[in-house]
């Protein structure tokens, strides 16, 4: 066989493994986006109700806030605008995490192979996982600023309603066309700095302990009972002939 056939013959991540993991990363990303989205458009509404009782108690106007509270705020929103607005900008926020997902995750493992590199005992010094994971998660987030931007302003479009001001936006392309035609590209990106330093934040700690978990488990993998070790590797096995029929199982039971 040669070596294009052999090739060919190979499952799709094992011939494109950066594509494989920022498609299965990017999937991810969005259902967990689509199940939390409800948490996160109430904790914006709850920072826009903080702002906006400042500037009342500024102007000595007396007026309370229309909710309080986690709970009771979701529960305004649903009552009021219905249950499908808990996922006001649900659209662009899952653009975010396929873009942010995406990019951080293969950012992450072209530092660790290519650019920090392992060890020559295939081991990844922590302090080399902490720049990885800090840089990727700069790297991704940067490029996830506008759809970032979006999103938030997505979210903010049904408090304007109740306040009987008019919606800015037809929609989430209308929304990035706006933006851009009175901001230019750069307004796409404002507020990205303090994004980005959070999530190189948030990345230090999450893609470090992620990576540093997963190879001392690997590399510690006699110490794990073999009956566990055979089982996820069947598991695995299974997992590979149902989405890449034909695939080899390096001999593992289907």
């Amino acid at each position: 066989m040669s070596p294009a056939e052999e090739e060919k013959s190979l499952p799709l991540p094992q011939r494109w493994p950066r594509a494989s993991k920022f498609a299965l990363s990017a999937c991810a990303a969005a259902v967990a986006e689509l199940v939390t989205f409800p948490l996160d458009l109430t904790k914006t509404r709850l920072q826009i109700q903080g702002e906006a009782a400042v500037h009342r108690d500024g102007a000595a106007s007396g007026q309370a806030a229309p909710y309080r509270g986690m709970l009771r705020t979701a529960a305004g929103i649903v009552q009021e605008e219905g249950l499908g607005k808990l996922w006001q900008g649900a659209t662009p926020a899952i653009y975010r995490h396929i873009v942010y997902s995406g990019v951080r995750m293969v950012a992450y493992e072209h530092l660790r192979d290519s650019v920090l590199c392992r060890a020559e005992d295939k081991t990844f010094p922590l302090w080399k996982a902490v720049v990885g994971g800090m840089s990727a998660g700069a790297i991704g987030q940067f490029f996830a600023s506008p759809t970032d931007l979006v999103k938030v302003q997505m979210q903010t479009e049904g408090k304007r309603k109740l306040e009987g001001k008019p919606l800015r936006f037809r929609g989430v392309h209308h929304a990035f066309l706006k933006i851009l035609s009175e901001g230019g590209i750069r307004g796409l990106w404002a507020g990205w700095v303090p994004n980005v330093q959070r999530a190189a934040l948030v990345n230090m700690g999450d893609l470090t302990t992620y990576d540093t978990v997963k190879h001392f488990l690997l590399l510690n993998t006699p110490l794990v009972d073999n009956s566990v070790t055979h089982s996820v590797s069947s598991i695995c096995c299974c997992w590979q002939c149902l989405f890449w029929p034909g695939s080899s199982c390096s001999g593992n039971p289907c």
